[in-house]
């Protein structure tokens, strides 16, 4: 799917690297909704043995492929089955 590559690579670019795609939701406008995992603070939570944490981010992309917002909606410990606010 070319919309979540481009999602993929600009989290690459600007935020940091995914950790994986959880969602892909076409949206009524043509575009969609993306929801994707992203490692936050690696460095730091590896240097003080912390389980990772994964930022949930809500990715919304419009019909011609382009990235129109994005935010973080919670964090997780990578371990957690539930999430964390």
């Amino acid at each position: 799917m070319e919309v979540v590559d481009q999602v993929k690579e600009f989290f690459e670019k600007y935020i940091a690297p995914p950790y994986k795609v959880t969602g892909v939701e076409t949206k009524e406008d043509g575009g969609w909704k993306i929801t994707i995992e992203v490692t936050e603070e690696k460095e730091y939570m590896k240097r003080y043995a912390k389980d990772e944490m994964l930022g949930v981010y809500e990715v919304h992309v419009d019909e011609d492929q382009e990235i129109t917002s994005y935010n973080r909606t919670h964090m997780r410990y990578r371990s957690a089955l539930e999430e964390q606010e």
